[in-house]
């Protein structure tokens, strides 16, 4: 059985999505290795109003963890504020 852990995520407004995630799997710290991509987007409509939503991440993992992807997914996003706060913009 696997035992996965949340440690933290760095990413803050305005570059939530820029941010380090620390997790632990089966007591071993992992802190690279990890891509966030937001589900949210940001748009605008003709008179150039912005337009922000938020969306559950997706997660890539590194390749010895890729069993655990889905979990670690998961994980990440019972933790960490859904994307796209549009601070980039």
């Amino acid at each position: 059985m696997v035992d996965i852990k949340f440690i933290k995520y760095t990413g803050r407004y305005p570059n939530l999505c820029s941010g380090e995630l620390t997790i632990e799997v089966n007591v071993k710290t992992y802190e690279e290795g990890f891509t966030l991509c937001s589900g949210g987007s940001v748009s605008f409509d003709d008179d150039w109003m912005e337009s922000v939503t938020r969306g559950e991440w997706s997660v890539s993992v590194p390749k010895e963890l890729s069993k655990y992807e889905q979990e670690i997914e998961d994980l990440v996003n019972e933790n960490v504020p859904y994307g796209c706060c549009g601070g980039c913009v």
